[in-house]
């Protein structure tokens, strides 16, 4: 059955946040003379990450007031920030993840996109992330790259549900086995996607992958061997 769709992750498959998640935190942090640095807020935002429900009062994951308690848990409850000051720092944290500056493209990230656009292939994003998306493609100029994009707090499904990989099947007019997904998260892109019936390419600009990620899917190291290999199955 020839490929009709491609779905693509976005952060860490796509781009990667500069400096990275847990630097701007902390960065943001300092400004308001707070003493942290990356290793310790990256164990801080773990620890928040995983004591907050998917839901929290109604909240979606990942939507602003989840975000909000998220970093409320971090900045108050942890770092002992004076909760007069946390709008302030919450506005700023906001403001840096819808900021192209604070992003960076993988190497070969738009020529994956324009290959398979000129394949006549129908592209889908699916991304675990807040309602802020939509700006922040815009930000970088990749608002038309896609022909949908599925946001997790938008959806209130996240991956690796099989409700959202469905969703994009809808959206795309396909079959699961005439479409392929594309991640960088074994459990979230690699597992959801075969859960929902859709062949899975891992991707690992990290090399962190070993046997038994090779014995799921497919891996590869960076964008122009994706890109390879998508156009070998549309051909």
């Amino acid at each position: 059955m020839s490929l009709a769709a491609v779905f693509l992750d976005l952060g860490g498959t796509l781009l990667a946040e500069r400096p990275g998640r847990a630097a701007i935190y902390a960065e943001e942090g300092g400004r308001q003379g707070l003493r942290v640095d990356a290793a310790r807020m990256s164990a801080l935002m773990a620890r928040a990450h995983a004591a907050l429900p998917r839901e929290l009062d109604g909240a979606f994951r990942y939507s602003d007031d989840w975000f909000r308690a998220f970093q409320q848990r971090i900045f108050v409850a942890e770092l002992g920030l004076e909760e007069a000051r946390f709008d302030e720092l919450s506005a700023r944290l906001f403001a840096r993840f819808e900021d192209a500056r604070s992003f960076v493209l993988h190497p070969g990230a738009r020529e994956l996109l324009h290959g398979l656009r000129e394949r006549g292939l129908t592209l889908g994003l699916i991304s675990n992330w807040s309602a802020r998306l939509p700006r922040l493609l815009r930000a970088l100029e990749l608002e038309r790259a896609f022909d949908f994009v599925l946001c997790s707090a938008m959806l209130r499904m996240e991956k690796p549900e099989r409700a959202i990989f469905e969703a994009a099947l809808r959206r795309a007019g396909a079959l699961a086995a005439q479409c392929l997904h594309a991640g960088d998260h074994v459990e979230r892109d690699v597992l959801g996607a075969l859960g929902a019936g859709i062949p899975a390419v891992l991707v690992d600009h990290e090399g962190r992958s070993g046997a038994a990620e090779r014995a799921l899917c497919p891996v590869v190291s960076d964008l122009a061997a994706l890109r390879d290999l998508i156009l070998e199955r549309a051909a």
